[in-house]
């Protein structure tokens, strides 16, 4: 079967975000002064073709584990979709 996940990767909320905090202080510059926090991460689609659900969820969670986020500075969430 052919799945696709869609993931999040996202700084942890206890670090400091750099682009975010850019972002936020020049969203002033837009007059949108009602926005009080930005975090920027990644958004990662994967097409691949597993056996069932439990299957593509779990070649998710490696491809994110060991390569897609950096698990000491990032937090990833998944959701799969059948193709």
């Amino acid at each position: 079967m052919k799945f696709i996940a869609e993931i999040d990767i996202m700084p942890h909320k206890e670090l400091l975000d750099p682009q975010g905090k850019a972002v936020l202080n020049n969203l002033g510059h837009l007059h949108l002064n009602g926005i009080t926090d930005v975090r920027i991460g990644r958004h990662v689609q994967l097409v691949l073709d597993a056996s069932d659900e439990v299957a593509a969820a779990q070649m998710v969670e490696i491809a994110c584990q060991k390569l897609l986020a950096n698990g000491i500075v990032e937090t990833f969430h998944f959701v799969l979709k059948g193709a």
